[in-house]
């Protein structure tokens, strides 16, 4: 029976070794096509955790994680995140970054990724006061190479957690992909949500 634990501090750094390997296997699959390493996964996992109010949802099957979900604070996501909103002239520290969700196929659609949602933004409530919980989605044109047959898009999905997609909200981020030699840039747009009941901006 899968469980679903919270993480924060050490109870989270003792699984990076074992989430970044779920990470490399999750973020291969379409749309993100990532083509990872351990190496630089531990890496960004442990830059992750290095903010105090970081935190990460775990799906154990047994003592084995099947996914992860992570949050922190929108001023400790780095600036490719953060700048678009400081463009709008909208304060980081109003925001909770939602960073990534990953769950091997064969546990998807349990109701997994809603507690995931649902225990992101229980800590994001309890650790500061923000205002909204954010996250972004990699864009893939219609017409990509490498798009599945039959590609399940998540809008929906996140729309009945209470988001609204900002379309001209962006970043760009680099990584390197499975039909790449090197780094190619990827668009994101962001999806908000208020936390409080604060009016969108």
């Amino acid at each position: 029976m899968v469980r679903i634990s919270f993480l924060t501090g050490p109870g989270l750094t003792a699984h990076l070794a074992a989430l970044a390997r779920l990470r490399i296997a999750v973020f291969r699959e379409w749309p993100y096509l990532y083509d990872g390493n351990l190496e630089s996964e531990q890496r960004h996992l442990k830059g992750f955790a290095a903010s105090p109010a970081a935190g990460m949802a775990v799906a154990f099957d047994g003592e084995m994680p099947v996914g992860c979900s992570t949050c922190l604070p929108l001023i400790d996501a780095g600036d490719a995140i953060s700048v678009p909103f400081r463009a709008r002239g909208w304060d980081p520290s109003r925001f909770f970054y939602f960073s990534e969700s990953v769950l091997l196929a064969a546990y998807r659609g349990q109701g997994i990724g809603v507690a995931f949602f649902r225990e992101r933004e229980a800590h994001a409530r309890q650790a500061l006061a923000c205002d909204y919980a954010c996250f972004c989605a990699v864009q893939r044109p219609d017409e990509h190479p490498l798009r599945p047959a039959g590609a399940k898009e998540l809008n929906e999905f996140w729309r009945h957690r209470g988001f609204t997609p900002y379309p001209d909200l962006t970043c760009s981020l680099e990584w390197q992909q499975v039909n790449s030699a090197s780094k190619v840039p990827n668009l994101l747009t962001f999806w908000l949500k208020s936390l409080t009941g604060a009016a969108l901006p």
